[in-house]
This record gives structure tokens, C-alpha cells and sequence, in this order.
């Protein structure tokens, strides 16, 4: 018999992506401490944040103030979901949050509500960034805290060399295909497991660099 291809809880597996969000219009309800984190990773990347809310945390009325945020202090109607991309719930009425979902659902609108997977389209993932090179960690929603967990170990191991490294590589592929070489034949792993980010972490990029070539 084949095993389950989606063990835990299937009606929330769901399919990694990376959203694009610049430029694009994203509501949040809520604005309190959790709303607010929730709407700076948005900001950060560019999106045009709407905050809907009957009372703004220090946070929001702050960007709001600055006009980094569009801020609605009232509670949140249907409508506010019209024109818009996504949309986030981080409120403590679960009345709120199933009305922003049928809203949203009515719209065919991304929806993610804050500690109500029932009430979500998709759930969030705790992020390692550096620049371009991210590792996202998620539990289906069923334990933030777990992939908050996991989040900080990989923190650990995947330090500000990582990012150096993708740029060597990046640069490396891109001198490969310029010589009409097909990259997916160059011996990647080889190189990944040369010892090269060692070197790159000890800043001896030359080093690192001539020994990426030797390994491609």
C-alpha cells in the first residue's frame, strides 16, 4: 500500500511559494503587536500596505503617522478586500476573521489569518534570509512555534558567507553559459562540498574562487 502523500493534516498542505508583493496592494486587519509583524516584512518588500483597524498599536499609528502605511481606524468591511492582492488577519475575534475569509474567498483573494488555519488560503513559513538566498520553514500551522524553532537553528549555520557564496556561484553559472557551456553539467555539489564556505567565511574569496573553477 502507498503511504499517505500528505501525512498530518492534508487539508492544510499546501504548496511552497515566494509571493511577489512589491507594488501590490495588501490589506491587514488588525493593529496591534502581532499585525505589526505581520505588516513590516511587507513593507520591507515593497508592497502597499493598508492597515484596517479599530484601534492602532504604537507601531502602526507610527507608519501611518509617516505614511508608510494607508491606515483605516474602524473595524473592517467586505469592501476594504476590493482592489486588493492578499490579505492578512491578525485579530483576536474569530468573527473578524471568518468574515475577512469569506470576504477574501468571495474576491478569490490570498488569505492568511494569524492562529486560525481555518480561516487561511495559505499559511506563513518562518524565513532565513540573506539577500537573495532564503530557506522557509513551515508546520502546516500546526506549530509556529516548532518552525520558529528550526528557524533558529538554521540561523546558526547559515551566516552573512552565505549570501557571498550565492554571488560566487551566481557569477560562476553566469560566466559558464557566456562560454556556451550547459551548466546543469558542471559538478555543483563537488564544489559545495570543497570546503568552499569555509573559505568564503574566513574571507579568502581568491582562494575560494580559484577553488570553485578547479571543481567546475
Amino acid at each position: 500500500m502507498n503511504a499517505d502523500p500528505t501525512p498530518g493534516r492534508p487539508g492544510l498542505a499546501g504548496w511552497p511559494v515566494n509571493l511577489v508583493v512589491r507594488d501590490r496592494r495588501v490589506v491587514v486587519v488588525g493593529g496591534g503587536r502581532i499585525a505589526a509583524r505581520k505588516a513590516e516584512p511587507l513593507l520591507e518588500l515593497g508592497a502597499r500596505v493598508v492597515v484596517v483597524a479599530p484601534t492602532a498599536g504604537a507601531d502602526i499609528a507610527a507608519w501611518g503617522a509617516a505614511g508608510r502605511v494607508e491606515l483605516h481606524e474602524r473595524g473592517f468591511r467586505p469592501t476594504d478586500l476590493d482592489g486588493c492582492w492578499l490579505v492578512v488577519t491578525a485579530t483576536d475575534d474569530p468573527a473578524v476573521n471568518t468574515a475577512v475569509a469569506v470576504a477574501a474567498e468571495d474576491r478569490r483573494i490570498w488569505c492568511n489569518s494569524a492562529d486560525d488555519p481555518a480561516n487561511c488560503s495559505f499559511t506563513l513559513m518562518s524565513v532565513v534570509r540573506q539577500a537573495d538566498l532564503v530557506v522557509a520553514i513551515g508546520s502546516g500551522g500546526r506549530s509556529p512555534a516548532l518552525a520558529t524553532w528550526l528557524k533558529a537553528h538554521v540561523e546558526e549555520e547559515m551566516g552573512p558567507e552565505y549570501a557571498t557564496l550565492l554571488d560566487l556561484l551566481s557569477e560562476a553559472r553566469e560566466a559558464l553559459r557566456s562560454d556556451g557551456t550547459r551548466t546543469e553539467d558542471a559538478d555543483w555539489q563537488r564544489a559545495l562540498r570543497s570546503g568552499i564556505v569555509d573559505l568564503v567565511r574566513a574571507g579568502r574569496i581568491a582562494e575560494a574562487k580559484e577553488l570553485l573553477s578547479e571543481c567546475l
